[in-house]
């Protein structure tokens, strides 16, 4: 299909990772009484461990060290010992428990937001006009369904929990560290410094490296579906060593990309870890020297017992350990947060505008011919024109006269690939389309449809400018048989009744009969109830193409686009549906557009185009007495390219 060349995906740093982390909250706040519980329970794990590790001092200081002194007998120290120990266990047991509890509830919070996430996205695919998918490749969309969602996933089902942990644990260790001892938590805060440091200039780093990654895993994926949709077509020209090479090099930008993303990622956990060990063996030190009787510091306000020193290294530990998890979990948030824009960035794309008003209803014709609309399936069809200037409606039968005036497109605005057409297509009159590749005939039969508007000239349908018309309502008059033949996973049925889903199965015997896919149909395994997958796989094509035909039958529109629709079909399958569209024709507006010039002899009109202009007009009789390009065509003398 003619357009624009597909744009190149950009890699490089978030734009607003502030903005998208807001958004992703707003998915978030949907599950409010469920984050709330995660909050209260995460806070209650962390409290809980906190609480537990405050039993060490307890142990040492009121249990082993009076009964080694004596203080205590061997019995009444055994048991306050045992006491302190099943305290403990059992506050450990019920932090479990909680642990488990927020990770459940987060588990179903995120397989919940990504449903949403996944269900917006497809919604608002579908809204989004032709020129995008023709900017972008298929692929790369497939990335934000598959590769983008899942880096979304880690994040909300285990990093933000994760990462709230930590902090809370950061907090409560944080504060019981002051209250033992004011001079080892200063150290503390020194090599927290130092980490927050790192962890800043390695995030920085690692962000810019991860959105890169993912830009590439679009690109490597885009170009597998096209590799493998294109299959035969590479084999045929042998373009095998060259296919490699292409893939080797987008494969090596994200092998560079994913290395230098994880590279980075890497560090953070070592460089965490060890400073985690350097503060260990600094804490020891210094709280060995305050504990120690008759040492430097003994009878002095820093002064703490030796119980205190053990616990503190638990708090340290547990202080250092949250720390390098967020460190880690920073990573897993920038990859996820660079699959979110990603994502974001396709719900932000406008939707396809559609400012018509001028709708398709059914309408009887009173007695005396007047029209009056219905609300039930009457088979006759109105334009319901509402008149803003006195609030007045009008109805206009549905004919199908079509109506190009002056018509100029291109797009972009550095090339126009439509000058200055104009052309009359009236109820039941054959339009052909010919000429070269890139002349235009596509491009007319897109604006007709209003996959494209049209920024100069007019087109009218029925007397209408289709910019009036709802584009649901105008696409509904029409039927395309397109060159490609693409069909959807279901039965044969459900593929001919695709445009019409209430029609009945005597409908669809009918479509196809017309379209004489019947004879085939009868004598596959299951008849119409046979299952097509992989886009007809199972067909030949020649019979997709009849598929295609019957689909468009079913409809029974008063407009026909035929877009190379027997370019697939060879000259035996060709002259077995002549007749049969010869009678889906009858009676109806038809825009053919056809390399085979045999097709269109008996058409009302030709139109000739080259460069986006009309250049000879007229029926075939009356072309081939003006010997010109349309002559040299048709005899030979010069062939479409």
């Amino acid at each position: 299909m003619p357009g624009p060349n597909r744009a190149k995906m950009a890699m490089g740093k978030p734009k607003n990772a502030g903005k998208t982390i807001r958004r992703v909250l707003k998915y978030l706040l949907q599950y409010k009484y469920s984050m709330a519980i995660v909050m209260v329970l995460i806070i209650a794990n962390s409290f809980g461990q906190v609480y537990a590790m405050s039993y060490l001092q307890n142990i040492i200081d009121d249990a082993l060290m009076p009964t080694v002194s004596g203080v205590l007998t061997i019995t009444e120290g055994t048991a306050k010992l045992l006491s302190l120990l099943m305290w403990m266990g059992g506050t450990y047991l019920i932090c479990t428990i909680f642990s488990y509890a927020y990770s459940r509830i987060m588990l179903h919070v995120s397989t919940g937001t990504l449903l949403t996430i996944r269900k917006e996205l497809f919604t608002h695919m579908e809204t989004l006009p032709l020129r995008y998918f023709d900017t972008h490749t298929h692929g790369d969309l497939m990335s934000r369904f598959t590769n983008d969602t899942d880096t979304m996933r880690e994040m909300l089902s285990n990093s933000i929990a994760n990462v709230l942990s930590s902090l809370v644990t950061v907090i409560t260790v944080f504060v019981k560290m002051v209250s033992y001892s004011w001079a080892l938590t200063i150290i503390v805060i020194l090599m927290m410094v130092l980490q927050l440091f790192l962890i800043s200039k390695i995030g920085s780093k690692s962000g810019h490296y991860f959105q890169k990654q993912q830009s590439a895993i679009g690109a490597v994926n885009g170009y597998i579906e096209e590799q493998i949709a294109g299959q035969k077509v590479v084999k045929v020209f042998c373009h095998e060593d060259e296919s490699k090479n292409d893939f080797d090099k987008l494969n090596s930008v994200l092998c560079d990309a994913s290395t230098e993303a994880q590279t980075f990622a890497s560090l953070m956990g070592p460089i965490m870890n060890n400073l985690g060990h350097a503060l260990y063996a600094i804490t020891a030190i210094a709280g060995g020297l305050l504990a120690l009787e008759g040492g430097p510091f003994a009878g002095t306000a820093v002064a703490i017992s030796l119980g205190t020193v053990v616990v503190f290294l638990q708090f340290t530990r547990s202080f250092t350990q949250p720390l390098s998890q967020i460190g880690q979990q920073f990573n897993v948030i920038l990859a996820s947060l660079a699959g979110a824009e990603r994502i974001f960035g396709v719900l932000d794309e406008k939707p396809e505008m559609d400012e018509g008003y001028v709708s398709l209803v059914n309408v009887t014709y009173d007695a005396d011919g007047t029209l009056r609309e219905s609300e039930k399936h009457t088979g006759e069809w109105a334009w319901r024109h509402p008149h803003k200037a006195d609030g007045s409606v009008t109805y206009t039968p549905l004919k199908g006269e079509i109506v190009l005036d002056d018509v100029t497109f291109g797009y972009n605005e550095d090339k126009v690939v439509l000058h200055d057409i104009t052309m009359t297509a009236k109820p039941g009159e054959k339009i052909a389309l010919v000429g070269s590749t890139g002349a235009g005939k596509t491009t007319i039969t897109n604006l007709i449809n209003r996959f494209y508007d049209v920024p100069e000239g007019k087109i009218r349908y029925d007397g209408i400018n289709i910019n009036k018309i709802k584009k649901d309502d105008l696409r509904l008059s029409l039927a395309m048989v397109l060159q490609d033949a693409h069909l959807f996973t279901g039965t044969v049925a459900d593929n001919i009744r695709y445009g019409r889903p209430d029609a009945s199965m005597e409908d669809v015997v009918k479509a196809a009969k017309l379209a004489n896919a019947d004879s085939f149909i009868v004598h596959l395994e299951k008849g119409y109830d046979t299952m097509l997958t992989a886009d007809g796989g199972n067909l030949s094509m020649g019979q997709r193409q009849l598929l295609t035909i019957a689909r468009a039958a079913i409809i029974d529109p008063p407009v026909l686009v035929l877009d190379e629709a027997t370019s697939s079909i060879d000259t035996r399958t060709e002259a077995l549906i002549g007749e049969g569209m010869n009678r889906l024709m009858k009676g109806r507006t038809v825009f053919v557009i056809a390399h085979r010039l045999s097709t269109v002899r008996n058409a009302d009109k030709i139109m000739v185009l080259e460069h986006g202009e009309i250049i000879e007009r007229g029926n075939h009789d009356e072309l081939i007495a003006q010997k010109g390009k349309y002559y040299q065509l048709y005899t030979g003398a010069f062939e479409l390219s």
